[in-house]
């Protein structure tokens, strides 16, 4: 039995011999969804949408082409993709590039470099969220941000560049303003779903640990890889250089969770998923070692 099928029996075992446990487990997803995602996350998710069909987008996107192109090797409308992604988060990220490709707006030559570079965090979430409401600290949550993008970018900097993208960028189709909306709330959805899911994975990996001793920074780690905003909770709990280069570690790579959100949002775009895993990995290994010298930096002020 392969390692996919292994686990997804003893997930489908945990529920029924604990289902109420479980099922409480899919409401504190959900509620996590509702009171910290949902808000801030609908409305940039149409709102974004409804800026891509307008006038001002494409002028910003071609004035933004040349940087981009030296830089990164990607379009204007890759680079709106990747500022959209560091403004707002993940979904809004993966869910315009993958618009924008399926648009014909971002070439498929120049799609993985604005897919490694347009899944990232916002403020949002770093610095409200992880900095103020777990760490108590914007200050930290700053740092994080900073860190975070630093881990994306660097390691962006060094792929391997092919032709260079078109310099103007094509409109996509028109939409009715209807279906911007239908679409936003469809995607939102899809997120809450993904953090439900791994949320209840989450808690039965960490049982499963309490069940055979595992080592605490074992339990966290996966616990984090399978839904990163826990990770980071529980690395919040006892602050240190050390943790906040796992904080910056986990939100960088995205986890489980984050990975399913921007996969589906991609979906259909000829994306290389394998490649894009291993470079995500580098980006938060690159944004783990750019946190902990930030964050030595800082304890010594």
């Amino acid at each position: 039995m392969g390692l996919t099928a292994l686990l997804t029996v003893a997930a489908i075992v945990l529920f029924l011999l604990f289902p109420a446990r479980y099922a409480e487990s899919v409401r504190e997803g959900i509620s996590l969804w509702a009171a910290n995602v949902l808000p801030v996350t609908l409305p940039l998710l149409f709102l974004t949408a409804l800026l891509s069909r307008q006038e001002v987008f494409f002028r910003l996107a071609n004035a933004l082409s040349a940087p981009a192109g030296a830089l990164f090797g990607i379009s204007g409308g890759g680079a709106l993709c990747v500022l959209l992604s560091a403004i707002s988060g993940y979904p809004v990220g993966a869910r315009t590039t993958g618009d924008l490709v399926r648009a014909g707006a971002v070439s498929e030559e120049e799609l993985f470099r604005v897919s490694v570079l347009a899944t990232t965090s916002g403020p949002a979430f770093l610095v409200g969220a992880v900095g103020l409401g777990m760490l108590s600290s914007p200050a930290l949550g700053w740092l994080l941000y900073l860190a975070h993008l630093g881990g994306v970018f660097l390691v962006a900097l060094f792929l391997k560049k092919g032709k260079r993208p078109p310099s103007l960028m094509p409109r996509p189709e028109k939409r009715a303003f209807p279906a911007l909306i239908t679409d936003s709330v469809l995607s939102v959805l899809t997120v809450g779903g993904a953090i439900a899911l791994f949320y209840v994975f989450g808690e039965m990996l960490s049982d499963l640990c309490i069940l055979f001793s595992v080592p605490t920074w074992v339990s966290v780690t996966l616990r984090g890889l399978a839904e990163m905003t826990t990770g980071c909770a529980l690395l919040a709990q006892d602050v240190t250089p050390l943790s906040l280069a796992g904080q910056a570690f986990f939100v960088t790579f995205g986890g489980m969770c984050v990975l399913v959100q921007q996969l589906t949002f991609l979906g259909g775009t000829g994306l290389n998923v394998k490649r894009w895993l291993l470079v995500k990995f580098l980006q938060a290994l690159a944004a783990g070692g750019i946190a902990l010298l930030l964050a030595l930096l800082f304890a010594q002020r």
